[in-house]
């Protein structure tokens, strides 16, 4: 780079893939933890893209379909945890009125655990499959479509069993 050309700044997606490329070299065998856990924290603190290059320099170049796939299923991966936490968050609704039912009749057994490990279950389950040792983000996005479509096909059928005026 020409001396006169400032350093341009990183964005985050700039170091989203920088951390990407070194869990590739990571899995390839080129880092050991130590050494990925500590580019990783410079990675993230990084202001410039040349302390990115900086961080991968000594690395050789990934294939460019081996980092695009990697960054898009990192991507594929942070949507699909959105849409769990927003499902759990909706069922967290009956879980509060539930509690506070409980509180206000005097407390007693917490029977409001039970509606609770209704929300926690679902939500480990999704969360092994997005983060386990083996991730499985087809059958996650599959469940979590089949679930919207439910909700839809019962407010088409409400809809339809409401006298119109």
């Amino acid at each position: 780079m020409p001396a006169d050309v400032p350093d341009l700044r990183a964005s985050d997606e700039d170091r989203e893939q920088a951390a990407a490329a070194l869990a590739a070299h990571y899995g390839a065998g080129r880092l050991d933890q130590d050494e990925l856990d500590e580019r990783l924290r410079a990675a993230y603190a990084a202001r410039t893209q040349s302390e990115l290059r900086g961080l991968l320099v000594d690395l050789p170049e990934l294939p460019a379909g081996e980092l695009a796939e990697r960054v898009e299923r990192d991507e594929r991966r942070r949507l699909l945890r959105r849409r769990v936490l927003q499902q759990s968050g909706g069922a967290l609704t009956p879980f509060v009125i539930c509690t506070l039912i409980w509180a206000a009749t005097g407390g007693g057994f917490f029977w409001p655990v039970f509606v609770l490990i209704g929300v926690v279950a679902p939500l480990v389950k999704h969360g092994w499959a997005l983060y386990g040792p083996a991730p499985d983000l087809d059958r996650v996005q599959a469940e979590l479509d089949r679930e919207a479509a439910r909700h839809v096909r019962e407010a088409r059928r409400t809809r339809r069993r409401r006298p119109t005026a």
